[in-house]
């Protein structure tokens, strides 16, 4: 019995498949590769390019490799894209999981983990953010994941799907094989490690006088080795009986801009240059989860929760492949 990925050669998705292979699962992957990258999984893997949406390729692929699970990761999330592009969104990320849906449970596979996004929760009102914070999303990205989410709590009571929803904040690090890679690049980490490369002259930080210790926002970093090893965690989980949950994944304390930076500075050994800019309209001064049902739940408990750990990981990985999967 194999676990489908989709999605599996991007950026998280490629770290789980990494782990599952390692564990002795068998694994294939499907992935369109508009933002992955083939070289992010292993040769051994059977690997398909083409879109979760195709019934056709999903029923083969499902059939020749007796699928068990799957593991959805496959997304566009780009967040001012979304507000530009709203069809795009709703099209690839509602749709298309729709389609994969239909012939999953067609052919009885019917344990699914989904990839889902703080960003259903929309504007903050309290933190540390838990499951029951309110669900209103912002932008048509966080809508196209929280539509996904109750067709999943629709799907379990009329089919029997039984799903994990594991809603991540903000996936970092890199792993043995694995690291960011993105075009456009608009995370944090990865802007900073290119200013200590030489690939730009700075990095700047939107806002220094909010209400936090050094007044700049403060966000929940999560190593993608732990995103995967929760991904896992909930395989068992689901492999075990366990009902369908909703669950977030952060370290529950959070780091500033100034923090990251400063560590990034340490790790690196570069004189990173930071310029204050105006605050971005809808940014947060804090955004942080409360990940106490994912330890209850899942017994996941990160690894890698300081961010000099998160950094020197993605530093040993952009220093390694200075061109990204390009090389």
């Amino acid at each position: 019995m194999a676990i489908l990925v989709t999605g599996g050669a991007g950026y998280i998705g490629s770290a789980a498949v990494e782990d599952l292979h390692k564990k002795g699962e068998k694994v294939v992957v499907l992935d369109n590769l508009i933002y992955g990258h083939r070289q992010a999984v292993d040769e051994e893997i059977p690997f398909y390019e083409g879109e979760i949406g195709d019934k056709d390729l999903v029923e083969k692929i499902v059939r020749e490799h007796k699928t068990e699970a799957c593991m959805h990761f496959s997304a566009f999330a780009y967040v001012g894209e979304s507000v530009e592009q709203p069809q795009k969104y709703y099209e690839n990320n509602f749709i298309q999981t729709i389609n994969l849906l239909e012939v999953l449970l067609k052919n009885d596979v019917k344990k699914f983990i989904f990839s889902s996004t703080c960003a259903t929760y929309g504007e903050t009102q309290s933190v540390p953010i838990d499951e029951k914070h309110p669900q209103n999303p912002v932008n048509p990205y966080g809508w196209s994941k929280f539509m996904v989410e109750r067709v999943l709590a629709d799907y379990d009571k009329a089919y029997g799907l039984k799903f994990v929803t594991l809603r991540y904040f903000n996936a970092c690090g890199a792993s043995e094989r694995c690291g960011e890679h993105h075009d456009p690049e608009t995370h944090l980490i990865p802007l900073i490690l290119f200013a200590a490369q030489g690939k730009r002259d700075s990095i700047l930080i939107y806002g220094d006088d909010y209400p936090t210790p050094d007044g700049t926002a403060i966000r929940d970093y999560i190593h993608i080795s732990d995103l995967s090893q929760a991904h896992l965690l909930a395989l068992d989980y689901l492999r075990g009986g366990g009902n369908s949950e909703f669950i977030n994944l952060g370290n529950g304390g959070g780091y500033s801009v100034k923090e990251v930076v400063e560590a990034a500075r340490k790790i690196t050994g570069k004189n990173i240059e930071a310029a204050i800019a105006p605050r971005r309209a809808g940014d947060p001064s804090r955004l942080v989860a409360d990940a106490a049902k994912a330890h209850e739940v899942l017994g996941w408990n990160p690894q890698f929760p300081e961010i000099e750990k998160i950094i020197e990981s993605a530093w040993k990985w952009h220093e390694a492949n200075p061109n990204g999967y390009e090389n």
